[in-house]
């Protein structure tokens, strides 16, 4: 009896060691296959993981673009490893130095691969496009075609000027996180998404009290944000804004200008205040079609709650530190403008 007991215990012990050194050599076959493909190679790629991609469709995607050796094992290796629920989609930078592991908790962790991007303050369109291309997210004529083109639903843009113009002002300058990958309409939809979120519920109130639509308020905006210098001068010259606007007078804004022109210049000429366009405020009265550039949050403020003065006029103040000298009459004007002139030609052109 104790001897067919033995031979039972031995029978047992041998399985025992088989199903061990079974699931010991599975084990490391499994993680074998989990190796990096080329540890050496350190240059990360950015994939497109589509919705509702399985973990085959991954284990394709990832071979092709040869950051793993064999997409069927990576199939097998993320279910044994429990991640074959768990993926998202999105885009994601992996590397052929990355073990599989690796690749799999960065699918599954769902944080997409993306960077910084910063449209500043008083930024016209064709700028934040020509600085998107400057970082290589897209083309500026991509993006220029997608902005006239494509279409976007937003209660702010109902009464925005048509055309190529249509979004101007709207793509709210702030610091974004761009996914890679992303085309021309996904950038243009997060810039307006913030702009959403920016322009709060109280400024359609003000400005319907105000008798001015929204974008009307966005073209005031726009201009004070390309003439203010000093934080503490918007509302200031906001108020002149209105006041002109209320005696009929045409707007004379400098920043108008400088829009038609598409540069930058110190000192404009008789010939720039000429040109024929409905966005020279020199030559018509009320305000342009729409806004000039992209206005921060402060700037749309300043444009729903002007300053209360009787200032008619502004130029830049003879200190020549950004600040302005505002008059209520014409003679004052004058003589800050020659003031001004005098302080320039003796700064820079001596």
């Amino acid at each position: 009896m104790k001897k067919k007991n033995n031979k039972l215990v031995k029978i047992f012990a041998g399985l025992l060691a088989i199903c061990i050194i079974g699931a010991a050599s599975g084990y490391f076959w499994i993680n074998s296959w989990g190796a990096a493909y080329n540890e050496k190679d350190t240059t990360t790629k950015v994939v497109e993981i589509p919705t509702g991609s399985s973990p085959g469709d991954i284990g394709t995607i990832l071979e092709k673009e040869g950051i793993i050796a064999n997409g069927t094992k990576f199939k097998y290796f993320s279910k044994i490893k429990g991640f074959d629920s768990k993926f998202l989609a999105g885009n994601y930078s992996v590397s052929p130095s990355m073990t599989m592991e690796e690749i799999c908790n960065i699918i599954a962790s769902g944080k997409i691969s993306s960077s910084t991007f910063t449209i500043p303050e008083g930024y016209n369109i064709k700028q934040i496009g020509k600085a998107l291309e400057d970082n290589g997210y897209v083309t500026q004529k991509e993006f220029l075609d997608a902005a006239t083109n494509e279409t976007f639903e937003y209660d702010f843009l109902k009464d925005a000027v048509a055309g190529e113009n249509h979004l101007e002002g709207y793509l709210y300058p702030d610091t974004y996180e761009i996914p890679s990958g992303a085309n021309a309409k996904d950038i243009i939809k997060i810039f307006l998404d913030n702009f959403q979120l920016k322009f709060k519920k109280e400024f359609y109130a003000k400005a319907e009290k105000k008798g001015k639509t929204i974008n009307e308020i966005m073209t005031i905006a726009s201009i004070i944000e390309r003439e203010a210098r000093k934080e503490n001068e918007r509302k200031t010259i906001s108020s002149v804004i209105y006041n002109r606007l209320e005696a009929g007078m045409p707007l004379q804004m400098c920043s108008t200008i400088q829009y038609l022109l598409g540069s930058q210049k110190e000192m404009l000429s008789y010939d720039d205040l000429a040109i024929e366009s409905p966005y020279n405020t020199y030559k018509n009265q009320g305000l342009p079609p729409g806004p000039i550039g992209a206005p921060g949050i402060k700037s749309i403020e300043a444009a729903l709650n002007p300053e209360k003065t009787n200032y008619l006029y502004f130029v830049v103040s003879p200190k020549l530190d950004g600040s302005h000298n505002f008059s209520s009459d014409y003679e004052k004007f004058e003589k800050d403008k020659e003031a001004y002139n005098k302080a320039y030609e003796e700064q820079y052109n001596k």
